[in-house]
Order: C-alpha cells, then structure tokens, then sequence
C-alpha cells in the first residue's frame, strides 16, 4: 500500500515559523509532496496573545485566530495549509489533578472545533492524524475521529513545565494511538513498554541547505566577519542539554581558538560563567535560512552536550546538518547510538581532554575526510527518513483498514 495522495492532519508542539528548523514542521514539508497535509500550528495562549502582540508571529496569525472561514495560511507548498485555532486559556500553572484535566478537556474541544470546521470546508476525509510531540493535548484524536492515529516522539520530556503535567498526558497518547515513532532507540524502549507498536526513526538533515556552505560563492555570514580564526561553532539552542562543565575546560585549554554559539539562549543559562570567557561569543538567534553561512564560518562544528540518562534519548537534527556542510564535527558521547549512523566521521569525546584533542586534530583535515563526511550526510536525508516514516504510515494504515 502506497502512500500517496492522503489526507494527513499533524498537530504540533511547534510553531510552523520557529525560529530553528523544527523536526515536525520539516517532516510535515516532505508528507505535503505527495500528500495533503494540515499542520494544526501550536495554539496560542491567552498570555502570548497579550506578551506577543507586536511580534511577526502574533501579525501573521492575527487575521485567522477568530475567523473559521479564514483559519488557513496557504504555505509554497501547494499541498500544505497551516490552521491556526483560537487562543485558548493557559493551564500549565494548574496542579496535576481532575481541574487540570477538565481544562486540558476544555482547550481540546477549543481546537477540535476550529479544525473540524476546517474540515468539513475542505472536505477532508479518510484522514491520518499525527500527535507530533503535542503530549498536552492527549485525547485530541479522539475528538476528530481519524483513520489511523499516531504519536510522533522527538525528544525525552525534561525541564520542570513538561513534567508537571507531560509525563502523565504523554503516557495518555502512547498508550491510546495505533502507531508511535521515536527519534531515538532509547525513547523507542520506553514507548514500546507503553505501547509495542513503536518504532525508531532517526533524525535526518536538509542536506541541500546545509551543503551551500560548500558554495565558493557564498559569503560567512556577517556575524562571523569579526571572529578570529579558528573558528570553533555550535548552532542551536543553548541551554540545559550544555555540558557547561566541559565547555568552561574545553575554552581554558585552547585560548587560542574562538569558540561561536549561534542560536536562543535560555532564560536561566545568559549569565552561565562559561560565556563570561574571553575566547567565546554568543551571537543570538538567526534565521535557518543563514545556517549555511554560519556553517561555513566555521572551522569545527561541535556538539558539547551533557551525558546523561536525558541526552541519551537525543538524536540531534544539527549533527547531520554539521556534515552536510561538511565542516568537521567534534562531540560529546551523550549518545552512544549516534556512531552507528555516522562511524569514524565524527570524534566523539568522554571529556574535555578528549574534546580538546579532538579540536586540534580536526583542525588538520583533509579532502578526502571531507568526503568522508558529506557521504554519511547524504544517506541521512530526509527523503530517505520520510520514505521509512511512509511506509509504516501505509502498512499501519492498512492492517488498521483490514482488522
């Protein structure tokens, strides 16, 4: 059974205009090439109503929040619409308990409503409905009825906003979808105890993006142009998954190199001592469509994640990204599953000595590593992830028609 030409919803816990490429919204991208699909975006709060007024994100949406003829943002892809729901009251604060579930109750008919309008104008029928990773709204497929229903896993819950509630409401989806996907073998085992028909799906890159770093013809970004080489980089979201630790001993070992982090900072980690170093600079958050221009501003991309029983569950979207561009990649084994997929193309360090090390003898690389590199990228693209996610997607759906 091919997948082909369906009707395929995706509720998000990301925002489709974030602002780092997003697992979800990229996997919604590659469905829509072939298929129709909905991405019902993150609603907003009440309270990012009123704090995101004057922002693009609040702009782009205002038109749609309380119009249900006018709730879709045709995206350039021609098969993908985004819906955009009514704002709905901010629960999180609430304790765990039956209040909290009426009000999760409450928000999900808000939702469901909107997009069941949706629905029916368009004529929407036989759909797939895909949870991806919105654990806060764990019966919503319930209210809508799809053919086949699936949870999609990308990362283990952890700061102290997801557990309050998330760990109860993600078990709630788990345990009541037809199909879960995970980004890692480590959330597959826990899914599967849960739910046995759960299956790991790695994590894959835009190559073609990442590898315009390659381009002669394209210049570093201009937030690199006063950074003095080396340059050693990291790209994305800087907080609690930093091993700060080994980062502080990594920058005193090699005052020489200039270490750059790109990407949003956490609220809790802007005044972290590690960035208070003379040989390290943050340089905020920039559009993805600049990701090959900082990348090749880059000498060494690096991935200095804290190993623990969290990281272990990460399967980083950046890693394949570093070696589309083909930049050489130095890593913490947070992950020890990573060096199946990319071999002895990446370091991948215990501690800061081993990290050290690894930054001086990258620093001496060659074509033919090089090579080396851009090979592994290239078998981890998304077209190849999303045939894989395809094709359980249509063997699924088939056993779920025929039973």
């Amino acid at each position: 059974m091919e997948l082909k030409n369906r009707h395929i919803i995706i509720f998000s816990q990301m925002q489709f205009d974030g602002r780092l490429e997003s697992t979800n919204y990229t996997m919604a991208k590659h469905l829509a090439k072939d298929n129709f699909v909905y991405y019902v975006d993150r609603p907003f709060t009440w309270k990012d109503y009123v704090k995101f007024r004057n922002t693009p994100e609040y702009k782009i949406r205002k038109p749609h929040f309380f119009s249900a003829k006018n709730s879709c943002i045709q995206t350039d892809i021609p098969n993908l619409k985004i819906v955009i729901s009514p704002p709905v009251p901010s629960i999180n604060m609430l304790p765990e308990g039956p209040l909290y579930r009426k009000a999760v109750k409450f928000n999900e008919k808000i939702v469901a409503d909107r997009l069941k309008k949706v629905i029916k104008k368009l004529n929407i029928k036989d759909y797939i409905y895909i949870n991806s990773y919105n654990y806060t709204y764990p019966n919503f497929h319930q209210l809508i009825k799809p053919q086949l229903t699936v949870y999609h896993c990308v990362d283990p819950l952890i700061e102290e906003y997801q557990t309050r509630h998330g760990l109860i409401s993600e078990d709630i989806v788990v345990k009541s979808v037809d199909l879960v996907l995970c980004t890692s073998k480590q959330l597959r085992d826990s899914k599967k105890k849960l739910n046995n028909n759960s299956f790991f799906i790695p994590n894959a890159a835009n190559i073609s993006h990442s590898q315009k770093a390659l381009n002669p013809q394209l210049p570093v970004a201009d937030i690199l142009a006063d950074i003095k080489k080396p340059v050693i980089g990291y790209f994305g979201n800087i907080e609690r998954r930093i091993d700060y630790d080994l980062l502080i001993a990594v920058l005193k070992q090699n005052p020489d190199k200039q270490f750059v982090f790109v990407g949003p900072v956490d609220i809790d980690y802007v005044e972290h001592e590690a960035f208070k170093l003379p040989n390290i600079s943050l340089k905020g958050s920039v559009p993805y469509e600049q990701l090959p221009a900082v990348l090749k501003g880059f000498n060494i991309a690096i991935i200095p994640f804290k190993k623990d029983e969290v990281s272990s569950s990460i399967f980083p979207l950046k890693l394949f990204e570093y070696l589309g561009s083909g930049r050489p990649v130095v890593s913490t084994d947070f992950n020890t599953d990573l060096k199946d997929f990319t071999g002895d193309t990446v370091a991948y360090c215990k501690n800061a000595d081993e990290f050290s090390a690894a930054i001086n003898t990258a620093l001496n690389d060659t074509p033919e590593l090089q090579k080396k590199r851009l090979a592994v990228a290239a078998e981890n693209t998304w077209e190849h992830r999303i045939t894989e996610i395809k094709n359980l997607l249509a063997s699924n759906l088939h056993t779920v028609l025929h039973n």
